[in-house]
């Protein structure tokens, strides 16, 4: 994807202290994220497949999500608080996440940001960002 002048100021504006966290509403913004992810999760025949790779009771993946979305905006480290170090290469190593998973994730967050109520510019530049998670997981083709 290629940025236009424009954006790329913008996007260098959003990287400026804890803008991110809180142009996505602070950690209110972060868990309904997170939710609005699982939900499309739930809901989405296309994502079926990545749904059945977590556990039936998703309360703590929602959690975990929200509290590492916080501190992945530059908000505060709710996730270190509570569960320890982020690891997201060893806490995803015992799940085969390909390509297909990789772009599934992709699918039900890009989804998820649809949902929320914020200006199209940041909801782009959060897609962005999110490749890099999403790609540090995959542990095979």
């Amino acid at each position: 994807m290629e940025l236009s002048d424009e954006q790329k100021e913008l996007f260098a504006s959003y990287r400026v202290g804890d803008t991110q966290y809180q142009l996505a509403g602070g950690e209110e913004g972060c868990f309904k994220l997170a939710n609005d992810f699982y939900d499309q999760m739930e809901t989405l025949e296309e994502t079926q497949h990545i749904l059945s790779l977590h556990p039936n009771n998703l309360e703590e993946s929602r959690d975990k999500l929200a509290r590492f979305l916080c501190f992945y905006l530059n908000g505060p480290h709710l996730y270190q608080e509570k569960y320890g170090n982020i690891q997201l290469g060893a806490a995803h190593a015992h799940i085969p996440i390909g390509s297909a998973e990789r772009d599934a994730w992709l699918f039900c967050m890009a989804r998820a940001l649809d949902a929320q109520p914020w200006d199209q510019n940041f909801k782009e530049f959060l897609f962005i960002r999110f490749q890099t998670p999403a790609h540090r997981i995959q542990n095979r083709p």
